[in-house]
């Protein structure tokens, strides 16, 4: 479908997709890049596999979904970069939730989210939003006419093993603002937000935790400190974050 093509009731059919709780919950989910079994999702969701596989219908065949199958099992994921991109904006605009968590475990899981997680196969939280703002502190990045990289930035990517030549040509943007939901500012995202965080796990700076958490690790917090210029002091977790934990 071509923008030109697009009416009312186009974009209301997709906003219907959405307009739903569990469903919603299932993008939400997805976010962290993996693709996932209808079981998986029905109990994140809290809904039966029955339930859930009727929503997953309906957001493979509204476009936001792609389904894989291997033998007997069947996996979605989200269908491609841009759709992770339009959760997350819609996500960064939603309203916060009414109620905090009951439990211990929901509240250090929050924290952790919120701390550092993955935009589908990016940084984002507080620890992308940092690195979002080290990085123009630094001038790896620039503004004058739009967020760029910068020459150098060319310099620095290769100091840390990420090569440009191959990001360039990626069929995405460079570089790219994406709105962070839980600090309402803007982290990095694009094909270099990508090749950041597959960098920090490839050197162990940072380790996937439960869902789409991210910690940062005790050797990774000075060398990613180092890196960006920045005290390590401002990479320290809150205290009721699970996150410093490697």
């Amino acid at each position: 479908m071509t923008p030109t093509s697009i009416d009312g009731r186009s974009l209301a059919g997709l906003a219907a997709l959405l307009a739903d709780h569990t469903r919603a919950s299932f993008c939400l989910a997805l976010l962290d890049g993996r693709a996932w079994t209808a079981g998986e999702l029905a109990r994140a969701a809290g809904v039966a596999p029955s339930t859930a596989s009727e929503h997953l219908t309906r957001l493979v065949r509204g476009g936001l979904l792609v389904e894989e199958r291997q033998g007997r099992h069947r996996y979605v994921r989200l269908a491609d970069a841009s759709v992770a991109q339009l959760i997350e904006d819609l996500a960064g605009h939603a309203p916060a939730a009414p109620t905090p968590p009951r439990t211990l475990r929901a509240a250090s899981a929050g924290a952790a989210l919120a701390y550092a997680r993955t935009c589908y196969d990016h940084l984002a939280g507080r620890l992308g939003v940092l690195l979002h703002d080290a990085l123009l502190a630094r001038g790896v990045l620039d503004r004058t006419d739009g967020l760029a990289l910068s020459p150098a930035g060319v310099g620095w990517l290769a100091g840390i093993g990420v090569p440009v030549e191959p990001l360039r040509a990626a069929r995405r943007p460079l570089v790219r603002d994406c709105l962070d939901w839980t600090e309402r500012r803007p982290h990095l995202a694009g094909a270099l937000g990508a090749a950041l965080c597959g960098r920090f796990l490839d050197l162990g700076w940072t380790v996937r935790g439960t869902g789409r958490a991210v910690r940062l690790t005790q050797a990774g917090r000075p060398a990613l400190a180092a890196a960006l210029g920045v005290d390590a002091a401002d990479l320290t977790p809150p205290r009721d974050s699970t996150a410093h934990r490697a």
